[in-house]
């Protein structure tokens, strides 16, 4: 069927060509798809967020670096957008919903794939929770009535911790409706909010730029009291570390989107590397733009103070406002690509209660079950922050390592397969032009993206007392994302030999009836 509609809002049935792709890797088109270029790029770019993530961890990344945490943020970009490198290949040739379990599953075993997938879905349900508390960061300095909780809006204090929980249940309510209603309303959101994003972020760079206290020089210094330089980088490129994820989202929404084997690989480079430069110039300009860097507000308030302490009151809550739009749409995003995974690894069998989760309604084109269980469990997460407000930087991080090994367990089958020369470099897309390739440079940076990630994963799991624990008396909280990981395997273990078991039971009984019936 041919449409007269805008690209990226496109409400007709899948095409025949896509339906005809899918079916060549054994499945039904049912998600509709309606998403051109600039949709599918707002699905990478408003998963990274940056005006979320940037405002949710500057002051984490300066209190334990100081100024020079800023060199860490083209350090990890680097580093991410080899592993995009690798994924913008992978998605142009399997234009499937669920990219890091099919992606693994297809370049190693079924079991590790699998695994790659459960340790997926499980890291975006915590970066679900993990985005809905930015709202903390941003509403009660807009307005004092959103802290609904006690006096205190630090997110590091119990009250602010409590009321981030509060504003984190009621923003997953909204997300979770729209995930469920139709994916061209959710789409649209998307796509608003981004733009509306990108806008907002341009102006807070010209207007801290334009407002610079200092000279650039100063990001080579350290703030007193945060240690020796290489520690204070280790830990300050969490904040760079939790910005740069998401970007595979282009790749999860593939069977939503027209001519994915051309799109999702530019789109998934294009949002990482916009958000990348976008969220280096802010941080930039809040370092420089801050009326002070010795007074310990940057290390707690953040850039929030800085938009309304250096640009005027005025100013800086339209720009906070702004800033709330964006944190509302990076959960949505997240959670969507969240529902893609349960539904596509669903799809397969390869979940429990794996029909109802793998049932697409054939009106909206929404698989309405994952949307409920991603926002149910990612609101029973936020229930953390009333225990403590350490849980805060507890669920921050654990997403990040989970999403890095995930990652990981897609760059070292694809380097397996590079250098035994089993990965197929050629074909075309939908267009009749090649297939996106890194040619002859493929095992290099496949092989640093490989060893960026394990590397990138044990400095962010480490369980340093000083960062996760700050308070003492909560050895969970230094190492919760040890444990959080354990248990992530060993649940997924425990499934896999249920399944299995289940499956020998089943095949038996046949052969039972069969003997019974002749006896």
């Amino acid at each position: 069927m041919t449409s007269t509609a805008p690209a990226d809002v496109r409400p007709d049935p899948p095409s025949p060509e896509g339906a005809a792709d899918l079916a060549r890797f054994g499945y039904r088109q049912e998600l509709h798809r309606s998403l051109g270029r600039y949709a599918s790029f707002a699905a990478g770019f408003s998963f990274i967020s940056v005006l979320t993530t940037v405002f949710q961890f500057f002051a984490f990344g300066y209190a334990f670096g100081g100024p020079v945490f800023f060199w860490t943020w083209p350090a990890v970009l680097v580093g991410q957008l080899l592993v995009a490198a690798c994924f913008a290949e992978l998605a142009a040739r399997y234009p499937i919903s669920g990219a890091i379990y099919q992606w693994s599953s297809r370049l190693s075993t079924a079991t590790f794939g699998w695994f790659a997938g459960w340790i997926m879905v499980i890291g975006q349900i915590v970066v679900v929770a993990a985005a809905a508390l930015a709202l903390q960061t941003v509403l009660p300095p807009l307005w004092s009535g959103f802290q609904l909780v006690g006096g205190d809006p630090a997110p590091t204090s119990p009250t602010g911790a409590a009321n981030a929980a509060v504003l984190g249940v009621v923003l997953l309510v909204l997300t979770t409706l729209v995930n469920i209603v139709d994916n061209r309303v959710m789409s649209a959101i998307n796509r608003v909010g981004v733009t509306a994003e990108i806008i907002g972020a341009c102006l807070i760079v010209v207007l801290l730029l334009t407002h610079s206290e200092r000279s650039p020089g100063i990001t080579f210094h350290t703030a007193p009291g945060t240690g020796g330089l290489f520690g204070a980088l280790l830990v300050g490129s969490f904040t760079a570390a939790y910005v740069m994820i998401g970007f595979d989202s282009a790749g999860e929404m593939s069977e939503e989107t027209h001519n994915p084997r051309r799109t999702a690989p530019r789109t998934i480079l294009t949002a990482l590397g916009a958000a990348g430069l976008l969220g280096g110039l802010i941080i930039l300009g809040g370092i420089l733009a801050a009326p002070a860097l010795t007074d310990g507000r940057l290390g707690t308030d953040g850039l929030s103070y800085v938009l309304t302490s250096s640009l005027g009151d005025g100013v800086g809550r339209v720009l906070l406002a702004d800033v709330v739009v964006a944190v509302a749409v990076a959960t949505l995003a997240i959670q969507t690509a969240a529902c893609r995974m349960i539904f596509s690894m669903a799809r397969d069998g390869r979940l429990p209660f794996a029909a109802p989760l793998a049932r697409v309604n054939p009106r909206t084109g929404m698989p309405t079950a994952p949307a409920l269980v991603v926002g149910v469990l990612a609101a029973a997460l936020l229930l953390l922050n009333f225990v403590s407000p350490d849980a805060f930087l507890a669920i921050g991080t654990t997403c990040i390592v989970m999403l890095y090994l995930a990652y990981a367990m897609v760059t070292g089958p694809l380097l397996v397969r590079r250098l035994r020369g089993r990965f197929p470099a050629g074909g075309t897309d939908e267009t009749g032009a090649p297939l996106f390739s890194l040619g002859r440079w493929g095992i290099p940076v496949n092989a640093l993206a490989l060893l960026y990630g394990l590397l990138m994963t044990v400095n962010l799991a480490w369980p340093r007392a000083a960062v996760y624990d700050p308070a003492g008396g909560h050895w969970y909280f230094q190492w919760f994302t040890v444990l959080f990981l354990a248990v992530t395997l060993a649940a997924g273990a425990a499934h896999r030999l249920w399944s299995r078991r289940s499956a020998d039971a089943a095949a038996a009984v046949p052969e039972t009836a069969v003997q019974e019936a002749t006896a």
